[in-house]
């Protein structure tokens, strides 16, 4: 297989997954990992991709700041599986929003190709929707550079102002017992602001968040319609008895 050809493919997997390892690459490609390198580097070279130090990142994460960019790629396989299963529940026409998160950030490639309409404070969604089928509406308000997003009171009035099909939701911990809870009052304020704008509200969390309790509780667990999680069975049941509709 010529280099160009393997370039395509190696644009593809990242377009798909944001970042790869070099053994994932070599796999797909069936070559050798010293032959992936080398292309990566050149990739590199010529602008096409970042280079890290077990793969690649697809630009767009790159260019994020690296506070962001690294909590997108924590437990990257594990989010994409959640992300995955969460756009399947979005139909065409839909209106969503979606909040700043890292893992509902990852939701963005698999909805690329869906006519809806996407409201959300977060810079990095709307960079990845950008000349994609969806139609964007960027929150306004105070930026807030670390997190790469918008929030204050501007931004939750704008928010307000909508009535949506779904919202697609992060959260630091989320406890049967004692509910919602996050680190700081802007990403409080926010989740709390798109869920009473929307008509069903799908929080997408990984294992590690079930069953925490965080700096700040600010909602109870009956805010949540539905759970979006990789935990296994047992991990969940408690939800289910709570009302949460849980999707594994």
């Amino acid at each position: 297989m010529s280099f160009q050809n393997r370039k395509q493919i190696i644009l593809k997997i990242l377009e798909e997954k944001g970042e790869a390892e070099v053994k994932d690459f070599a796999q797909a490609l069936d070559i050798s990992e010293i032959t992936i390198r080398r292309d990566l580097q050149q990739m590199a070279t010529d602008g096409l991709l970042f280079r890290t130090h077990g793969g690649a990142m697809k630009l767009s994460l790159a260019q994020m700041p690296f506070t962001f960019a690294n909590k997108t790629a924590i437990n990257a396989k594990e989010k994409d599986k959640i992300c995955q299963l969460a756009a399947q529940q979005i139909q065409e026409g839909d209106i969503i929003l979606m909040d700043c998160g890292s893992t509902v950030f990852r939701m963005c490639q698999f909805i690329k190709n869906k006519r809806i309409k996407v409201i959300t404070n977060s810079l990095p969604v709307v960079y990845e929707l950008m000349n994609s089928q969806v139609s964007i509406n960027l929150i306004g308000g105070e930026i807030d550079q670390e997190r790469q997003a918008v929030h204050g009171r501007i931004a939750e009035e704008h928010i307000a102002r909508y009535k949506v099909d779904k919202a697609f939701l992060g959260v630091d911990g989320i406890s049967p017992e004692n509910g919602l809870s996050a680190f700081g009052e802007d990403e409080a304020s926010i989740t709390l602001a798109m869920a009473n704008a929307s008509a069903k509200k799908y929080f997408l969390c990984d294992a590690s968040k079930l069953g925490k309790d965080k700096y700040l509780t600010f909602a109870p667990i009956t805010l949540v319609d539905v759970l979006v999680t990789n935990a296994l069975e047992e991990d969940v049941a408690v939800y289910r008895e709570k009302g949460i509709e849980v999707l594994i």
